[in-house]
């Protein structure tokens, strides 16, 4: 999508702190953190919903998942890690291409809104 961030964070055109990178997403350090370290998993395919997502962005999705955890030293995960999907505005999503939260590095309770 041309006005998508992410889309143009993943081309190259926006800068950012990339953590890691591979053909189906990249992980950047989130530039307003909710934790000690806070990482995006970007897929590199777009669409805002898990509703809207094709069988093939499935399979990419499904590999995000697999590799987060192999990430655990570079994003320091070890002592454990918080993974969120926010859908829609009302779960505050504001950026409108599907994304994962990592968060890590502290204590994290449970605080519903």
């Amino acid at each position: 999508m041309e006005n998508c961030l992410f889309c143009k964070i993943i081309k190259g055109e926006i800068p950012c702190t990339k953590m890691y990178e591979d053909k189906n997403m990249i992980v950047i350090k989130d530039i307003d953190p909710k934790a000690k370290n806070h990482f995006l998993a970007i897929p590199k395919s777009h669409f805002k919903l898990l509703a809207d997502m094709t069988e093939e962005q499935s399979e990419m999705l499904r590999q995000c998942f697999l590799t987060i955890p192999k990430l655990q030293k570079e994003l320091q995960l070890e002592n454990g890690y918080r993974l969120v999907i926010n859908q829609g505005d009302d779960a505050g999503q504001t950026v409108f291409h599907l994304h994962i939260h990592i968060l890590s590095g502290q204590k994290m309770g449970w605080t519903p809104a």
